[in-house]
């Protein structure tokens, strides 16, 4: 394995193979790295084929180097900016003016008919 290539360092690869648990990359030094499905891209990935497919040319980053089992861990996603998740925030639930907060149907039911006007 070439003692080329750093951790965070930013390099174009060729897609060689792909398992359902990942992409393989070639590098420029002779070396492959493999892509994490998780590292494809932001979001869930279900099929890799639906981001990648053999021959392509992608731009990973190096997150780590394992020179002892020969083992190089890249990500797509770490080169792409992130997209605001369609995923709204959770509101807050405001206390009215009266300090009312959850009431159950049997203690508001009253009030309720009281309000309506019902049975006047």
């Amino acid at each position: 394995m070439g003692n080329q290539i750093e951790q965070g360092q930013i390099i174009t690869g060729k897609v060689t193979g792909i398992q359902p648990y990942g992409a393989f990359i070639a590098l420029d030094n002779g070396t492959q790295g493999l892509v994490h499905i998780s590292e494809i891209t932001h979001g869930f990935v279900k099929d890799i084929h639906d981001y990648l497919q053999v021959g392509e040319e992608v731009t990973v980053k190096v997150m780590s180097v394992n020179k002892d089992e020969g083992k190089i861990s890249l990500s797509i996603r770490a080169t792409q900016e992130a997209k605001p998740s369609a995923v709204q925030p959770v509101r807050r639930l405001k206390i009215d003016e009266n300090n009312e907060g959850f009431n159950t149907l049997k203690d508001k039911l009253q009030e309720w008919i009281d309000q309506s006007g019902v049975g006047k």
